[in-house]
């Protein structure tokens, strides 16, 4: 008898960009970096959510690799350099499993290692698949709010004032998206009240 395929929510593992890993320093062409402390946060929250320890080798003629040591895991990852057009290299993870060239690496719920996206195909989905529009809403709210607030108090702060750091063009245009969303939830609870209402006159 065929069974409904169970997808997890993608999101809910663990990623790994490598060029965020470059800008940060964590790896860094032509030398050996590490051991690092690397901690992933909850975006809405900002709450630890797991530690690894990583390190890397990008020196000699090609033998480059990226560790990840991570509770019982530790995985080991090749890197690969492409030429850029206009001068220079980028690089990528090789996916262990499909050994495809990729800027992300992924451990989904409940796997014990990293790997591209297209390696969990028809095992995973994004976890806007798995919401509904206010869902979506509440969550891209959540996210705008968690990137701009800083050492605010966030109980204090619907949307928070902009930072130092960024651009009032950046600020305006998260500031837009927050409202999108908060129209959004408001259409939303309108309708759910005329819903309501409409129940109770036809039961009164």
């Amino acid at each position: 008898m065929p069974r409904r395929r169970h997808r997890v929510c993608l999101q809910g593992g663990l990623r790994l960009d490598i060029n965020l890993l470059v800008r940060q320093g964590y790896i860094r062409p032509g030398a050996s970096r590490g051991p690092y402390y690397l901690p992933w946060t909850n975006t809405a929250t900002g709450e630890v959510v797991d530690i690894a320890i990583i390190s890397s080798n990008m020196t000699g003629p090609g033998e480059w690799w990226f560790r990840i040591r991570l509770g019982d895991v530790d995985q080991w990852i090749t890197l690969r350099a492409q030429p850029r057009r206009f001068g220079g290299r980028q690089w990528y993870f090789q996916c262990p499993s499909t050994h495809r060239l990729c800027s992300v690496v992924w451990r989904r719920p409940g796997a014990t290692r990293f790997c591209s996206r297209h390696a969990w195909r028809g095992q995973v989905a994004y976890a806007s698949q798995f919401e509904s529009p206010v869902d979506r809403a509440h969550r891209a709210q959540a996210r705008i709010k968690a990137r701009l607030i800083g050492d605010h108090d966030p109980d204090l702060w619907e949307l928070p004032p902009k930072p130092k750091w960024m651009r009032w063009t950046t600020y305006s245009r998260l500031e837009e998206k927050y409202d999108h969303y908060e129209w959004v939830l408001n259409d939303h609870l309108i309708g759910l009240v005329a819903r309501l209402t409409a129940l109770d006159a036809k039961r009164g």
